[in-house]
């Protein structure tokens, strides 16, 4: 049975905006991204919200509901009782462009800054060969469908604007932390990973973790792996030396 839900839902664009209050049907099974489509049928349709496959593998829908990063179409209006008003506003982190859309082009600029793929010299395509465990090492991190929900809640960027030339985040720190563990790359990418994409930065507050939609261990299996990797390689007094003796 169905019932009508209030929402505010945030409307606006880079000049600025507001929440605007709106009562809309609920029916059975459905979820926030359902009513913010009949809310575009039946009452706002300029109303500007970012979507593809409603089935939380694209990525597309990114959204704050009631202050927390999720998708879209991922949020059981069930997970809500019927008296209470639910709260629809853009990523925080990111421009607005309007409405419900951002401009999440941060994430493409910082995507094409990670030096890519690097395989032997003499390895010609087709002769690459790995171990299972290998493959497994890294195929966690291959579920990410850049949703931008890690990027958009890690406070460095969320609450500190200017940190952002300096930052590359939690998606392409792990991205790094994926080729650093593929055993055929050769590119070292530990100096990059501190200078250049900012590791230090990430205090391992595991927010990354919270609001992935795919459950990806961001935090566990790939930030902390490659801090300890950027250490062995600048503290670690016998790597350092071995490095000194090695250049010579």
């Amino acid at each position: 049975m169905g019932y009508d839900a209030r929402f505010r839902v945030w409307r606006g664009d880079v000049d600025g905006g507001g929440l605007e209050d709106f009562t809309v049907l609920v029916n059975e099974g459905e979820v926030v991204l359902d009513i913010i489509h009949r809310l575009q049928a039946t009452q706002a349709p300029d109303l500007a919200v970012r979507w593809n496959c409603k089935a939380g593998k694209c990525g597309s829908c990114s959204a704050e509901v009631n202050g927390r990063p999720g998708l879209l179409c991922m949020t059981r209006m069930s997970t809500f009782t019927q008296d209470e008003v639910i709260t629809v506003t853009p990523m925080r982190t990111f421009p607005i462009i309007k409405d419900l859309v951002t401009d999440v082009s941060f994430n493409y600029e910082k995507a094409r800054e990670i030096p890519s793929f690097t395989p032997p010299a003499d390895l010609a395509p087709g002769e690459y060969r790995m171990k299972q465990v290998d493959v497994e090492r890294s195929q966690e991190f291959r579920k990410c469908i850049e949703c931008f929900l890690c990027q958009n809640t890690c406070h460095v960027v969320r609450d500190h604007e200017d940190n952002k030339q300096a930052f590359a985040g939690p998606r392409y720190l792990m991205r790094i932390t994926e080729l650093e563990m593929h055993p055929l790359d050769t590119a070292d990418r530990r100096e990059m990973a501190q200078e250049e994409a900012g590791l230090s930065y990430c205090n391992i507050t595991k927010c990354c973790t919270e609001v992935c939609p795919e459950g990806i261990k961001i935090t566990d299996n790939a930030l902390i792996p490659l801090k300890e990797r950027v250490v062995d390689r600048r503290y670690d007094p016998i790597v350092w030396l071995g490095n000194k003796l090695f250049r010579r």
